[in-house]
């Protein structure tokens, strides 16, 4: 709870938090032998050749959340995350290879992770829980006071208050 409602504030002034992103870049040219293992790949995949070069000589690596797109003239890989991005460009005719890696900082990874931004579904499923037992929390919590009021004469009007004040920012401020 105290994460959410922290990343509430940040997601709300999310403007006035400066951010220093840090991009890592890298770039390079295939050799041939490993251009021309590209001519005759067409899935999903790297060569795994291909794949060892990267991380040898550009310190590139690659996992499974990368989807990549193939076309005649390119092959692009990207990897959204929360807090940042990455994304990889080969050049089939040419083997010029062009990487990019941008972390956005802590802040915004916890803002993405409040989103479920690219968090996959693990992290959405425990979210869309973690929601749930709020809302249960809450709605028992109106149960007690239903259950105590007759002794508190300012439940309900505090209750009401507590829908009417927002409802009321809503209809007069929020254009």
């Amino acid at each position: 709870m105290l994460i959410f409602s922290f990343t509430g504030i940040t997601l709300n002034h999310a403007g006035k938090i400066e951010a220093k992103p840090v991009t890592v870049k890298a770039n390079g040219i295939l050799p041939d032998h490993l251009l021309r293992t590209l001519e005759d790949a067409t899935g999903q995949q790297l060569p795994g050749a291909l794949t060892a070069w990267l991380r040898s000589e550009l310190s590139i690596r690659l996992d499974r959340q990368f989807s990549s797109e193939w076309s005649d003239d390119e092959v692009y890989l990207s990897r959204p995350r929360p807090g940042g991005d990455a994304w990889l460009r080969i050049d089939r005719q040419s083997g010029f290879v062009e990487y990019e890696n941008i972390d956005r900082g802590w802040i915004s990874w916890l803002n993405d992770l409040h989103k479920g931004r690219h968090t996959g579904p693990a992290w959405s499923l425990f979210i869309d829980l973690f929601s749930l037992a709020c809302l249960i929390f809450s709605l028992s919590g109106l149960l007690l006071l239903k259950m105590h009021a007759a002794n508190r004469g300012m439940t309900w009007p505090l209750v009401a208050g507590g829908f009417v004040l927002p409802l009321l920012l809503i209809v007069f401020f929020v254009h």
